[in-house]
């Protein structure tokens, strides 16, 4: 059972995917966006991956308001219909959940929600910068 504040299983609209379902997109040249702060993205991050942050103010909850918080849809690809994986810190990191969430209200189509994030990356070894 998740904890309170933890972000749910699933995201209606958005493929959850693993670790290794994300390494494979990678190497296929899916965009992946690291959703969190700048310094966290800088000190460390899954190869290849882009940051665009997520500056969340709203309620951990998946009733959140977005427009309360700020994400900058422009640095997306104007391809609606590209695939894009996002990822924060897993569990009780709700950034990637709640990019994803806008990407999908904005209209993008394959939206993929890696919900183990950077720890699980970390976990099995897989390359970071």
């Amino acid at each position: 059972m998740l904890a309170a504040d933890e972000a749910p299983a699933t995201l209606p609209g958005a493929t959850s995917i693993t670790a290794e379902q994300v390494k494979q997109l990678l190497e296929k040249g899916t965009l992946v966006v690291d959703t969190r702060v700048a310094n966290e993205y800088a000190e460390s991050h899954i190869k290849g991956a882009v940051n665009i942050p997520y500056k969340e103010k709203s309620a951990k909850s998946v009733k959140f308001d977005m427009t309360q918080d700020s994400f900058d849809l422009h640095k997306l690809p104007g391809d609606k219909m590209r695939p894009i994986v996002f990822y924060c810190n897993s569990g009780e990191c709700w950034k990637s959940y709640k990019a994803s969430a806008v990407a999908i209200k904005a209209g993008y189509r394959q939206v993929y929600w890696f919900r183990g994030g950077y720890p699980e990356w970390k976990a099995k070894d897989y390359p970071i910068n």
